[in-house]
């Protein structure tokens, strides 16, 4: 993730002359596909949620919105930026 973070602020340090944005979203933990037999154990989905502020998981829309300001002008200036979207998870 750290590497993420850091080719982020690089890329958009090296593509702002060009007028390209470089930004990043940080998701948390999510219920997808990927995550499914993770997922059907309750005690670790009990213990997952007990570490993030929200108390729940997150959900594929719940990145919608992150995604949307990202593609849109409201974005413009911005760039090398990483937008979390984890449910409060990084805070505790």
């Amino acid at each position: 993730k750290g590497g993420i973070v850091q080719m982020t602020k690089a890329l958009a340090n090296e593509w702002a002359q060009h007028g390209v944005n470089v930004n990043a979203i940080g998701p948390g933990y999510y219920e997808t596909e990927m995550t499914k037999p993770l997922l059907s154990d309750k005690k670790a989905v009990e213990a997952m949620s007990a570490k993030i502020p929200q108390r729940r998981l997150g959900v594929p829309a719940d990145l919608v919105g992150a995604a949307v300001l990202l593609a849109s002008d409201a974005s413009a200036y911005m760039t090398g930026q990483v937008i979390y979207v984890d449910g409060g998870w990084l805070i505790e």
